[in-house]
């Protein structure tokens, strides 16, 4: 079974409710360190700070993220994705999310979910709502490892399109420094951190919820 059908058998077949008003892929080869937004207000990527005494570990959310551990594992040590962790447990994705992969993950911080409307982030993770917290959470998935350099080698006029594990696309961008990420309803995520590598993908952090249009 490939890594698309695994994830997809996962959810069920439900539509996201109105409520939430809430490709193909290359496979880049590793690199070490990581990026992340510089302290000004151009939105530009900078080199992430890294563990000391562990150089090829960047730091995210206050804590070292080791290329030698899985997307879970790592996720779950971030004070910035405490949100993000717990709606992996309510889906039922964390055994998909800790095997081999690989994925390209784009990771909401805490501060992207808070910034939903009120009411929604716990309206998904009633038992009841599962399928549209796979929806939702899915969405933020890619096949694959596809760091910055995979995806600019992707890119036309600076825009590549990446379909994600649930189906739909999401549109990454680079103008400058800066990266950006565009959902389905058109709303727009700056990447704040970049290239934090995975020992089954890299991830992206984001600073919104990204949304599938309503099916």
């Amino acid at each position: 079974m490939n890594i698309s059908s695994s994830l997809r058998s996962m959810r069920l077949p439900l539509a996201l409710a109105a409520a939430l008003a809430t490709a193909p892929f290359a496979m880049a080869q590793d690199s070490t360190g990581a990026m992340k937004p510089s302290p000004s207000r151009s939105g530009a990527m900078q080199a992430a700070p890294m563990a000391k005494g562990a150089m090829e570990d960047p730091m995210v959310g206050g804590a070292a993220m080791s290329a030698q551990k899985d997307i879970v594992t790592n996720a779950a040590k971030s004070q910035d994705h405490t949100t993000l962790v717990k709606a992996v447990k309510a889906a039922g994705l964390v055994d998909t999310l800790k095997g081999a992969g690989p994925f390209t993950v784009f990771a909401p911080t805490n501060e992207a979910f808070d910034a939903l409307p009120e009411g929604t982030v716990d309206a998904l993770l009633k038992p009841a709502n599962k399928a549209k917290l796979v929806d939702v959470l899915t969405y933020h998935v890619v096949p694959g490892r596809l760091d910055s350099q995979a995806l600019k080698a992707q890119a036309h006029n600076g825009k590549v399109s990446l379909t994600t594990v649930e189906g739909q696309a999401l549109t990454v961008q680079q103008q400058g420094s800066t990266w950006t990420v565009t959902d389905a309803q058109g709303n727009v995520a700056r990447i704040t951190i970049a290239d934090v590598y995975q020992s089954n993908g890299v991830i992206f952090v984001v600073d919104k919820v990204l949304m599938p249009a309503a099916k």
